[in-house]
């Protein structure tokens, strides 16, 4: 009996101590996700692929952890109209379902853009450039198809992406550029509204904390909703490092923005563990050099992403939405460019690293 006894203490014990190692971690007694933590702020999203609501632990790390989902590549023009009239639907609805079923918001990203937009759009038969009348027929097809779609499912597009270059023109000197001239812009956004009436618009770019580029962006802006063109929202993209933007330009382009009237929300949330400007930077599939993640990176992201959240908590009248790019460091667009990078939350095993408890710890 006694034995019995004995065995039973240990193993009470046992018990005991384990419950208040698992207590002590937060990693392990953590109960409450992103969007939990900024419930009374702003909406939390991700920005996924169709493989990761494949993968049951991506597909929980995303539901528990996030209220909105942004499609990586899925709804772009060239993934969805790859040629002309042939619509590809299957990841996207994939996606929309998920966030149906999950009960979460879905961004719609993006309608209008220079990059990953199909060849067939500006050319003839002959391969000769489409006239302006045709080209503005074709993305005023493209955009009532799909914002149709998805209407009353999708509460906010990324209409037109990425026009402002970084360098001293006003108008990036792209094809829809080439061919319409900036009427292309008014239009995408006029379209997209006529398609759905009640979706939030938003004009989306990168670097938008850099003086001479906001400056262009405001002007651009404030000229188009003189005009009436149905703009309700910037969507400051947020491929930051942990060298930039300093809390003076990013609380400069918040209140610049949105003194037009416009909802701020960030798009496209990442911070590189190496310093320099991500945005506007396209990757390829080269072989990623393998990179470890110092102590010294650590420290300098988690002051970066704590100065961020503390920004976005201040302007949380002005910001409706903050979306990471990317769900873990298993996977980010940044590997493409030839290093591994681990500019997000969670880590290759899809567990918090210590800069998640920076960023909820408010």
């Amino acid at each position: 009996m006694k034995f019995l006894l004995r065995i039973r203490y240990f193993t009470f014990l046992l018990c005991a101590i384990a419950m208040l190692v698992f207590a002590s971690n937060p990693a392990y007694s953590q109960q409450k996700g992103l969007k939990d933590y900024y419930k009374n702020y702003f909406d939390i999203g991700v920005a996924i692929r169709p493989s990761e609501l494949t993968n049951e632990d991506e597909a929980k790390l995303v539901t528990k952890q996030f209220s909105s989902i942004t499609a990586e590549n899925a709804m772009k023009m060239v993934s969805l109209q790859p040629r002309e009239n042939r619509f590809f639907w299957k990841d996207a609805d994939a996606i929309v379902d998920f966030a149906v079923k999950n009960k979460m918001k879905i961004r719609g990203h993006t309608l209008c853009w220079h990059t990953q937009a199909p060849g067939w759009m500006f050319k003839d038969s002959l391969g000769n450039d489409v006239s302006k009348e045709v080209l503005l027929q074709r993305l005023k097809t493209h955009i009532n198809t799909v914002v149709s779609r998805y209407k009353g499912r999708i509460y906010a597009w990324d209409v037109v992406n990425e026009v402002v270059p970084d360098d001293s023109s006003l108008f990036r000197n792209s094809k829809w550029y080439q061919i319409t001239g900036e009427d292309f812009i008014a239009k995408a956004f006029e379209y997209a509204h006529e398609a759905d009436p009640n979706a939030i618009l938003f004009y989306n770019d990168y670097n938008t904390e850099i003086p001479a580029k906001r400056e262009k962006i405001y002007n651009m802006l404030k000229g188009l909703l003189a005009k009436g063109v149905p703009i309700h929202g910037v969507g400051l993209q947020g491929h930051w490092s942990v060298n930039n933007p300093s809390r003076e330009e990013l609380e400069k382009s918040i209140e610049m923005f949105s003194s037009l009237g416009l909802q701020i929300q960030i798009t496209e949330l990442d911070v590189s563990v190496y310093s320099g400007r991500q945005g506007g930077q396209i990757g390829n599939n080269q072989q990623v050099e393998k990179v470890v993640f110092t102590p010294e990176m650590e420290k300098m992201q988690m002051e970066k992403y704590k100065m961020i959240f503390d920004v976005f908590r201040k302007y949380r009248k002005e910001i409706t939405g903050v979306t990471f790019w990317n769900l873990s460091d298993r996977y980010t667009w940044l590997n493409m460019r030839g290093r591994k990078n681990f500019p997000l939350l969670f880590n290759e095993n899809l567990e918090p690293k210590k800069v998640y408890w920076e960023v909820v710890k408010f």
